[in-house]
């Protein structure tokens, strides 16, 4: 079976021009290629259409003109997983982060016999790989966890969908504390607020990371299912989660991180009643989302607001 998985592979990479170049680009060899070719490119060969860039419409389309027309140096800040720290002590305050343990230029400065028992290692470049979840350091592979920190601090994260922001991060290693919810059984969530300018229009909840089996739903200010996405749209009837109890107070921070930004997306938590800071986020998916419904992608992409 696994041979005949890889005869189908090896033949659409023959046979469909676009799935060859998505395929090859993730080793590199089209890093050359200047920022407008390859997202057009990369745009056709996922998104299967070609890519707008002189009239943009949808919200895919205009993540990728954001990345060639909205640079501000701040966004570097933004989205560098240190320095963001600072930023938002400076917009929100210190209680809003989680507290950190350490940052290092490499694994081998790290003293993992001076971290807690549970922890968060990751990159402050780029987006997750690398990245370690110490659940319980007595059985944790600290070899392997080097190997990976140091795959990770070798990634030009920028070069996977030219996110220009990225590109001149330090790169660095942070240790966190790790997030443990002792009000619920089901694993902390993940709300991922799509703020537009100021105006928040909804929060994507994701829940299920542990198991393997993530879900995303979007609701809006008055916490109704909106069916948006693939994973809404085949919610049952009546399906609903938890209200946050700060949910409220959620949206107002979200609202005033994003003002004067076309579009960001602001992450955080909420861990035994306390709201805790994720990352900010420019570029979701890199502008390659296929989990959004056709219809969504028009609605996003017209609050979004270019000139």
């Amino acid at each position: 079976m696994r041979i005949n998985r890889y005869v189908r592979i090896i033949k659409r990479i023959f046979l469909d021009k676009n799935y060859r170049f998505f395929i090859i680009a993730n080793f590199g060899w089209y890093d050359k290629l200047d920022d407008i070719r390859f997202l057009k490119r990369k745009f056709k060969a996922i998104m299967g259409r070609d890519l707008n860039l002189d009239t943009p419409e949808t919200f895919n389309e205009k993540l990728q003109w954001l990345k060639m027309h909205d640079r501000k140096q701040k966004y570097t800040v933004m989205v560098d997983k240190y320095l963001v720290r600072q930023y938002i002590a400076e917009q929100l305050g210190e209680k809003y982060l989680i507290p950190l343990l350490g940052v290092w230029e490499g694994p081998d400065e790290i003293d993992f016999d001076a971290l807690p028992n549970q922890f968060v290692l990751k990159c402050t470049h780029n987006s997750g790989l690398g990245m370690c979840i110490c659940k319980d350091k007595s059985v944790l592979d600290v070899q392997a966890v080097k190997r990976e920190l140091e795959k990770g601090l070798k990634q030009n994260y920028y070069l996977t969908g030219r996110e220009w922001p990225y590109k001149d991060i330090p790169r660095r290693i942070i240790a966190e504390e790790y997030l443990q919810d002792q009000l619920s059984n089901e694993g902390l969530a993940d709300y991922k607020f799509f703020c537009f300018n100021g105006n928040v229009d909804c929060v994507m909840v994701c829940i299920g990371r542990q198991t393997g089996n993530t879900k995303f739903y979007f609701f809006n200010k008055d916490w109704e299912l909106l069916r948006i996405n693939k994973s809404g749209k085949e919610a049952p009837a009546g399906f609903s989660l938890k209200r946050p109890d700060e949910i409220d107070k959620m949206f107002a921070i979200a609202g005033k991180l994003s003002m004067g930004i076309p579009f960001i997306r602001v992450d955080l938590y909420e861990c035994n009643h306390k709201i805790y800071f994720g990352e900010l986020t420019l570029y979701p998916q890199s502008g390659f989302d296929l989990n959004l419904l056709p219809e969504t992608d028009l609605y996003f992409g017209g609050l979004i607001h270019i000139d």
